[in-house]
């Protein structure tokens, strides 16, 4: 049984008659009034002709006043209420401020720093939700980790200062190793120094060597603060956080020195009455070439072809990777080591002692250095070649890769150590150069997103040779170890003696040359200011400019060379 609804008609009509215009919305239909409003005349009411003409189809009056063709133009701001029919009503511009804070910290939170800048110079709405978004502190921890001064961290603010403004100062601190620099040299040792490890957090330098002894240094003024007794054996690895300090040599012994609560420079390297601080772990059965810890674990690598998990806590072997050859490397992150064994690189799961991925043949001879990033994605190897390979650990669901990302060669001698702080690596040589590579260009700006893991890098192709960024060299040969941090680069060698490269300087330069350009910026600004007000004067301007060149007064002055040649005469 059919129903006639001619008013449902008559609005449907008036609804598309209207969609044509884009200046005009199309409200619900339960808010749609049967009742046009015909007061006003700035728009004729549209009303369906109801009398059709044979063979043609139903006409809309007025229809013609509203084509674009024409160039009929109906503005916003010329209508009123009165002047639209009921069923019709504007259309709201809305902005990315008017969605839901969650989503805006989503999309933010897609960003990279350079883009999440860019956005908070937009507006002052955006500038507040991008320098308060917690991406900031994520970007800094995994660069840096957290910061060494005492930083609230479920505060966003710390010391009047937002994490996005720590960011922006400690990326600027990385332009330093670019610029001038002083050089200090520490004497103390008499044999080669073959480890340095440098404490940035606790401002201290750890040596040894190759006369057994451990000497503590002050960062700051380069003085010598402590050193052990002889060990009776060539050192070869040390490292250290402010709970606990570890060395390692050809003895197979690994020497521990526990933190004295009170004590300034943390260790009590010549012993103490109370026995606790100072132990001695036995389990390698060859020299021990590397040592790393991390807030649980002390991880030891050896000549015996072994790599041995220790806990802190109760000074235990926990776990036993076995290599086919000898072990010169290693670097924990997380869950993961990363060894080099001959000239192969392996990533191991510390938990299960399983292989996780292996990298043959990383270099021709053996793969003396290892590095990582403190996000462990990004591992770094210097080999017998003189070459320094860059890989990306991509962790799925079902297998972990190593993909080759970059290769340099910057030396002519075998790479014995290398040492990473975002965005530089720093490599040591037997060729007496040190080389600073800056890998901040071949990261990708794009951030993961939607849960799809992406990578990180540019992958070049394997013939692709870059070039470091500066090379320290002037030395004499055989650099064994190098350590970078607080704008400052630590180096020990067959010399005997720890070198210090000392970037402050230019930190202080670059800090004077940015407030420079400040003022000038400042200065511009405030001139076209003047100039924009004085023009729109009437252009009194320009009649000043030109009373200002009747008035000039044109002067011939004699060049140097002229004057001269007269007082000759």
């Amino acid at each position: 049984m059919a129903f006639e609804c001619p008013q449902s008609t008559k609005v449907s009509q008036n609804l598309v008659e209207f969609a044509a215009n884009t200046d005009i919305g199309i409200i619900k239909p339960n808010q749609l009034s049967p009742k046009p409003n015909t007061e006003g005349t700035a728009i004729p009411n549209l009303v369906p002709n109801t009398k059709r003409e044979p063979g043609k189809g139903e006409n809309i009056k007025g229809a013609s006043k509203f084509n674009s063709k024409k160039g009929i133009k109906v503005s916003a701001n010329n209508l009123n209420q009165s002047s639209v029919p009921g069923d019709v009503v504007f259309a709201s511009h809305r902005s990315i401020t008017d969605l839901p804070p969650a989503l805006i910290s989503e999309i933010l939170n897609c960003l990279d720093p350079k883009d999440l800048g860019i956005v908070s110079c937009v507006s002052t709405i955006l500038r507040s939700l991008a320098s308060e978004h917690h991406a900031w502190k994520e970007f800094y921890c995994e660069r840096w980790g957290l910061p060494t001064a005492p930083v609230a961290l479920d505060s966003v603010v710390t010391d009047d200062k937002s994490w996005k403004d720590i960011f922006v100062e400690r990326e600027f601190r990385t332009k330093t190793f670019m610029g001038r620099y002083s050089m200090d040299v520490l004497y103390g040792h008499t044999e080669a120094v073959r480890t340095v490890f440098l404490l940035a957090s606790a401002k201290l330098i750890f040596t040894s060597g190759y006369d057994s002894v451990v000497r503590m240094w002050d960062m700051e003024d380069g003085l010598s603060i402590a050193s052990s007794r002889p060990l009776g054996c060539t050192i070869r690895a040390v490292a250290a956080d402010r709970k606990l300090l570890v060395t390692g040599g050809t003895d197979g012994f690994i020497h521990c020195w526990r933190a004295v609560e009170g004590l300034p420079h943390l260790f009590e390297l010549r012993g103490s009455p109370n026995q606790n601080t100072e132990v001695r772990l036995w389990g390698h059965e060859g020299p021990i070439t590397s040592l790393a810890l991390d807030l649980t674990r002390i991880y030891s690598g050896s000549w015996d072809t072994t790599v041995r998990v220790w806990d802190r806590h109760t000074m235990k072997c926990t776990v036993v990777l076995r290599h086919s050859d000898w072990v010169w490397g290693l670097v924990p992150h997380d869950t993961t080591v990363a060894s080099t064994s001959g000239s192969d690189v392996y990533v191991w799961d510390t938990n299960s002692g399983t292989l996780l991925t292996i990298v043959p043949n990383a270099h021709a001879g053996n793969t003396y250095a290892l590095a990582r990033s403190r996000t462990g994605d990004f591992l770094f190897t210097g080999g017998e070649d003189g070459a320094i390979h860059m890989y990306e650990i991509i962790n799925d669901s079902y297998e972990t890769k190593a993909w080759h990302v970059a290769a340099w060669v910057p030396h002519s001698g075998p790479v014995h150590s290398l040492a990473f702080e975002f965005p530089w690596l720093v490599s040591a040589s037997s060729d007496g150069k040190l080389a600073l590579i800056d890998v901040r260009k071949l990261l990708r700006t794009s951030r993961r997103a939607l849960g799809k893991r992406t990578a990180k890098v540019k992958h070049l192709g394997e013939a692709t040779i870059e070039p470091p960024q500066r090379m320290l060299h002037g030395f004499k040969s055989n650099l064994y170890s190098v350590d970078i941090g607080a704008d400052r680069i630590v180096c020990g060698g067959e010399e005997g003696v720890v070198r210090i490269w000392n970037f402050t300087e230019a930190l202080e330069i670059e800090r004077r040359a940015r407030a420079l350009r400040g003022i000038r910026l400042e200065n511009r600004m405030r001139r076209r200011k003047l100039q924009t007000e004085l023009s729109s004067k009437g252009g009194r301007s320009d009649q000043c400019s030109v009373a200002a060149k009747k008035n000039s007064v044109s002067c011939v002055w004699p060049s140097k060379r002229g004057m001269s040649g007269k007082l000759k005469a």
